[in-house]
């Protein structure tokens, strides 16, 4: 019983060390497990420092790419002569992209690709209109050469003046032809026999018309005088001076029908007054 005793204070002593050095060996392990975590935090904190530094210097390069892509924006719509409600449209447009690829420099890539494709293709275009222009040009140029060719072929006939020549026009188109020539201001008309009617700045009046014959008889009234046409024929320049500084007037009748009716023009000198609007 005695031994008993004895031997118990060495047995709990040793039990004692064991716990305490368990304890030792997990304080140990804490230790080290803290000291690489630790080092794992500081290495992963080093990591997110690098990326927001990346971040920084991307946002930085975003925002000069942005500057850069508004200037060569505005310079190109110079260029083209664009709008400012066209150039708000296509600074919309950029905004939208850029809010679309911030997040991602590869898709700020691809952005500017974009947009170099559409610069090009606007380039192109106004190659395009350039070149449709051209065509207008030369278009034009040979209409006014067919112009300057129909007018030097527009027949020219002696007024009943005596010693005075004139250019007439034979119809409608030849009178459009002789008014793009500007040196002239022309009244086209339609007379009734027996009509009596304002006709620029001058009355006309249809005595006779003779259609069988193509001639007829009219009176001009200007300036408080009557000139008398008589029997004369058609796309004949019928001649008088009228005015405050007396100018060359004539008459040319085209036509003459069946129901006593002749069509022609009054030609009268870009210096002679203007009749009252609504005549």
């Amino acid at each position: 019983m005695s031994e008993e005793f004895e031997n118990a204070p060495r047995t709990y002593s040793g039990a004692l060390l064991a716990v305490i050095a368990a304890a030792l060996i997990c304080a140990l392990g804490g230790l080290i497990w803290s000291y690489v975590l630790s080092g794992r935090v500081s290495s992963q904190k080093t990591e997110l420092d690098e990326a927001t530094q990346q971040n920084k210097q991307l946002a930085a390069k975003l925002r000069e790419t942005d500057a850069r892509l508004n200037v060569a924006t505005e310079e190109l719509g110079k260029s083209l002569g664009l709008t400012q409600k066209q150039m708000d449209a296509r600074a919309q447009e950029i905004i939208r992209r850029e809010q679309a690829v911030e997040a991602n420099t590869a898709q700020l890539a691809t952005a500017q690709k974009q947009t170099a494709q559409q610069v090009s293709a606007v380039s192109s275009a106004v190659s395009d209109v350039k070149t449709d222009v051209g065509g207008v040009k030369t278009d034009l140029g040979k209409t006014q050469s067919d112009l300057a060719t129909t007018i030097s072929q527009l027949q020219a006939v002696r007024g009943d003046l005596s010693g005075t020549n004139s250019v007439i026009a034979r119809n409608h188109d030849e009178l459009v032809m002789l008014e793009h020539k500007g040196d002239r201001n022309f009244y086209e008309f339609t007379l009734a026999k027996g009509q009596k009617k304002p006709v620029g700045t001058v009355s006309l009046e249809l005595k006779k018309a003779d259609a069988k014959k193509s001639k007829f008889t009219l009176t001009v009234y200007a300036d408080d005088k009557e000139y008398e046409k008589k029997d004369r024929n058609l796309n004949e320049p019928l001649q008088f001076y009228a005015g405050k500084d007396p100018a060359l007037f004539e008459v040319v009748v085209n036509s003459v029908s069946a129901k006593n009716t002749v069509k022609g023009y009054l030609s009268v000198p870009k210096s002679a007054p203007v009749p009252p609007t609504g005549q």
